[in-house]
This record gives structure tokens, sequence and C-alpha cells, in this order.
């Protein structure tokens, strides 16, 4: 599977990668999100959350799973699946798969089996204090298309 990397040197400029991606996102996108603790998933999913017009504050659902936010868009489902104790568990995460909103997973790997097959994962490393490494693997032809359009304008910029 071909790997998209990015490099931002600010949080700023990973906010707008994602601000970008949420241009080019329909319903029913599945977005996994992987990284060290404070490498930038909440920075990358509120900046999803502000190109698709949400005015909420984002935060990590870190003790709630999953948190919904309207008012976009579409709607955005933020969830942080570190706590879920048995991956097998039904949480009814595929209702939110299949749903009208684009959906985060941070910790995905801990529910792999439940996510779907054409998805698009994304890990975040980081470089230095301020430099992040964010490398996409998209699965399906339409997450094939957004990575390449999002290195495209990276590229250019």
């Amino acid at each position: 599977m071909k790997q998209y990397e990015l490099i931002t040197k600010t949080a700023e400029e990973t906010s707008a990668i994602a601000s970008s991606l949420a241009n080019k996102v329909m319903s029913g996108d599945v977005i996994t999100l992987e990284g060290d603790l404070g490498a930038g998933k909440t920075t990358f999913t509120k900046g999803l959350a502000k190109g698709l017009g949400i005015q909420r504050n984002v935060n990590s659902p870190t003790f709630t799973i999953i948190k919904e936010y309207k008012g976009g868009r579409l709607p955005l489902y933020h969830m942080d699946v570190y706590r879920v104790e048995d991956e097998d568990e039904d949480l009814g995460f595929d209702e939110y798969f299949h749903g009208d909103g684009i959906t985060v997973v941070e910790w995905a790997h801990l529910i792999k089996d439940q996510l779907p097959i054409e998805r698009l994962d994304i890990k975040i490393y980081y470089e230095d204090e301020t430099t992040r490494k964010i490398i996409m693997t998209p699965y399906g032809s339409h997450y094939v298309d957004i990575c390449k359009e999002l290195s495209n304008e990276s590229i250019g910029n």
C-alpha cells in the first residue's frame, strides 16, 4: 500500500492540513489517528472540525469514548478507543462508520477488527519539538485520491 508523507513545522500547519482534508471528505468516511501522546492527534481533529465549519471546541474524548460534533457541513464523530477493554465488544461503532458524518478514531489499532476495510489511516510522529511527520495510508480509491490532492497542495505551498 502506497503511503503519503507530509511534514509540518507548527501545530497550525498540522491543523491546516486537517482543515484541507475536511474539504475532501464525505459522509461515511473513516479516518484513524495514531501517534504518541502529545503528537498532535487532537490538533489534527480540531483542524478537521474547523474545516467542516464546526464551531464547538473540540477536545479529546478520552473518558467518554465518543464525542459528537454537529453544526458543520457534516457531523464529526470523534472516538478515543484507548480505554476500550474488549476489542470484540459491540459499542455500536459500525453505526458511526456507515453513518451520516465523518468518524475519526484515535488509537484505532485497538479495534482493528471492527474498522471498515476502506478508510484513511494517519500516523503522526514527533520529528522534534514542533515538527511532525504525518504518514497517510489510504485503503480504497476514494482515500487514494484524497491523499494525492493533499500531497499536491502541500508541495504547492
